[in-house]
């Protein structure tokens, strides 16, 4: 449904004690009916383990959100040909350029999350969207940036305009409760950041046709 509505990934939550968590084995059954790619979630793994994950499910992204470090993202490298997502939770803009320096060399994407004390991730809430707003423009096209975090159909298109993401994620957003996803919500969230992209694109007559792609 999610591909349908337009969706460029789909993802599988395999972090223990999430209310969206599924087994390898039950991400792999979701890949099998998809032709875009399955991204499978992460935290705190040892490479080799993410990795018999990513081959079991047959993911094509790996999106790591935890404490990783850039050598353990370099290991995984060398251990399949799959696309490297580092989430990072972001308080403030030196954040950001500390992630990009980090982790420029080793990931394909920096997704940027709002930052929790005791959470990884799907808190439901925003980082201050101003931290990458102030960057952006210094910051080019040098390594790809996806968002995620508190967006919603309501705000999605916001956070495209602002923001000029390559990707927004979305989760929490999207559910009717904890772990249940509303189908028209999800339609409505593709919808809105696929049309907020294309207004981006047409209104400075160039651009990345690939920013904002929802996940």
């Amino acid at each position: 449904m999610a591909e349908a509505a337009g969706a460029s990934y789909v993802g599988a939550m395999l972090v223990p004690g999430s209310p969206r968590v599924v087994s390898a084995q039950q991400a792999a059954s979701i890949s099998g009916s998809l032709s875009v790619p399955l991204v499978i979630v992460t935290a705190d793994l040892m490479p080799a383990e993410v990795a018999r994950s990513a081959i079991v499910s047959r993911a094509r992204v790996i999106q790591l959100h935890g404490d990783e470090s850039p050598a353990e993202l370099t290991e995984l490298r060398r251990l399949g040909s799959w696309e490297l997502w580092k989430a990072i939770r972001v308080r403030s803009s030196a954040d950001i350029t500390r992630a990009i320096e980090r982790f420029a060399e080793v990931a394909d994407l920096v997704l940027l999350d709002a930052w929790h004390p005791t959470e990884l991730g799907g808190t439901g809430t925003r980082f201050p969207w101003e931290a990458l707003a102030s960057l952006r423009d210094d910051l080019g096209d040098q390594l790809r940036l996806g968002v995620c975090g508190g967006l919603s159909p309501e705000n999605v298109a916001e956070a495209v305009t602002r923001l000029r993401p390559d990707l927004v994620d979305v989760s929490s957003g999207v559910e009717r409760q904890a772990g249940v996803k509303d189908p028209d919500r999800i339609r409505a969230f593709v919808r809105r950041a696929l049309e907020a992209n294309a207004e981006a694109s047409h209104g400075s007559g160039a651009g990345n046709p690939d920013r904002g792609r929802p996940a």
